[in-house]
C-alpha cells in the first residue's frame, strides 16, 4: 500500500529501524565481553592447580648446594649432600695430580682422562655413590680403604677407584659420576 510519499510499508521495514546498527555493535559487545570474562573466570580457577605443580621452596633450596671449599686442607675430602646423595669433594696435592694424568686412559673400563672430570685440577667433584649396586664407597676418611689405586673402594662387591673416581678393578660399570657444578668464586662451588 503506497501512501502519500509513495514508499510502501514493507520498504519502510526493509530500510531498517535507526537504532537497529547500534543493537547489534551492543550485542557484539556483550558477547565478547561475556567471552573474556568466561576465560579470566575460568583461568583463575585452573591457576592454583597448575600452580601446585611448581616445585615448593624447600625442593628448590635444595636443587643447589653451595659449598666453601676455603676450610678444606690439600689432602683433605669432605662429604656434602645434593639432592639426598652424598658428593665427594678432594682437595688433591700436586704429585697426585701429576700421577692421575700419567694413567694410559685406553687400559681403563671406562676410559675418561682426568683433565676431563675436573673444572680446577686440586678439586675433584663426584657423586659418592658406586655404579655397580649404588653402595657408598670408603675413602672419603683419613682411616679409610682407598683400594688398591688409592681412591675409594666399594666395601658391597670390591670396586676399586683411583683418585679421579675412574673404576679401576672390581663389578663396577662405570666411573663414579661428575655432577653438574660451577665455581661460584675462586673458593666456592655450586653444585646443581
Amino acid at each position: 500500500m503506497a501512501h502519500a510519499g509513495g514508499i510502501t510499508a514493507h520498504e519502510h521495514a526493509g530500510a531498517g529501524e535507526p537504532g537497529e546498527g547500534h543493537d547489534a555493535t551492543r550485542r557484539d559487545f556483550l558477547y565478547l565481553a561475556a567471552t573474556a570474562l568466561g576465560a579470566v573466570g575460568a583461568a583463575a580457577a585452573v591457576w592454583p592447580f597448575i600452580h601446585s605443580m611448581n616445585p615448593a621452596a624447600d625442593v628448590l633450596a635444595l636443587s643447589t648446594t653451595d659449598v666453601d671449599l676455603g676450610p678444606v686442607a690439600e689432602g683433605q675430602a669432605i662429604t656434602v649432600v645434593w639432592r639426598g646423595k652424598p658428593i665427594f669433594v678432594r682437595h688433591r696435592g700436586k704429585q697426585e695430580i701429576e700421577e692421575l694424568a700419567k694413567t694410559d686412559i685406553a687400559t681403563l673400563p671406562d676410559p675418561q682422562a682426568d683433565a676431563k672430570r675436573v673444572k680446577k685440577p686440586e678439586w675433584l667433584i663426584m657423586v659418592g655413590v658406586c655404579t655397580h649396586l649404588g653402595c657408598v664407597p670408603l675413602g672419603q676418611k683419613p682411616t679409610d680403604s682407598r683400594g688398591e689405586f688409592g681412591g675409594w673402594f666399594c666395601p658391597c662387591h670390591g670396586s676399586h677407584y683411583d683418585g679421579s673416581g675412574r673404576i679401576r678393578k672390581g663389578p663396577a660399570p662405570k666411573n663414579l659420576a661428575v655432577p653438574p657444578y660451577e665455581f661460584t668464586t675462586d673458593s666456592t662451588i655450586r653444585i646443581g
